[in-house]
């Protein structure tokens, strides 16, 4: 038994994750901050934390989705579906507002490594949308009819969280530039945009058209 989709659900997830992680919001803000701020040492420390944060919730979702499936495949079913009106919201959420990246230069930062990656656990812990966003996220990529649903679903949640990693740290290493460059490209943060909005939008498309036939 395999305990990850089949290569192209799985490559499909793999692609979607990678635009997501790269997508600007809280949690780049923050260990991008931390590193124009504090040095290299923090932003990493910051960038764990957030992915911490990010590993705990994709376990939580991962067993709450799977306990959910064990006790009502229709109820995971409605779940899909009502995720995908969400993951809809999102879309047009990302072309009205656009991506939360906010960086400013400010004095050198004097903070703990323990307390940097305290930070980053805490800025995607506390987060109900991060919540909300692996609950609808998740199921758009295991069959409610798959017996070995739970377990794929717990390990999509671990890739998830282990991708961030080797995706951020680049953006680490070259945070004055890479931050540099997202400031004064507007383009390129609308380009984030809609990218991250069509992507929502094709799974949410996928799932509803899925359904009705």
């Amino acid at each position: 038994m395999s305990v990850l989709p089949e290569p192209a659900i799985l490559s499909a997830f793999v692609l979607a994750s990678l635009v997501l992680i790269v997508t600007p919001g809280p949690d780049m803000t923050l260990f991008l901050g931390q590193t124009i701020n504090g040095g290299r040492a923090r932003g990493f420390a910051s960038m764990l934390g957030a992915t911490a944060g990010l590993l705990v919730h994709s376990m939580l979702a991962a067993f709450g989705l799977s306990a959910l499936l064990v006790a009502s495949a229709t109820a995971f079913t409605v779940i899909k579906v009502a995720g995908a009106g969400y993951l809809l919201w999102l879309a047009v959420q990302a072309i009205r507002h656009g991506s939360s990246l906010s960086l400013r230069r400010g004095p050198p930062v004097r903070t703990s490594l323990y307390r940097a990656f305290a930070m980053g656990f805490g800025v995607n812990l506390l987060n109900p949308k991060i919540v909300m966003f692996f609950l609808t996220f998740l199921p758009q990529f295991v069959s409610a009819s798959d017996p070995d649903a739970p377990v794929r679903l717990l390990m999509l949640g671990l890739l998830y969280a282990l991708l961030t990693p080797p995706v951020c740290a680049p953006m680490i290493l070259g945070a004055e530039r890479f931050a540099a460059t997202m400031r004064n490209s507007p383009r390129l943060m609308r380009g984030f945009d809609w990218l991250f909005a069509g992507l929502m939008g094709a799974f949410a498309a996928r799932l509803l058209f899925a359904r009705a036939n």
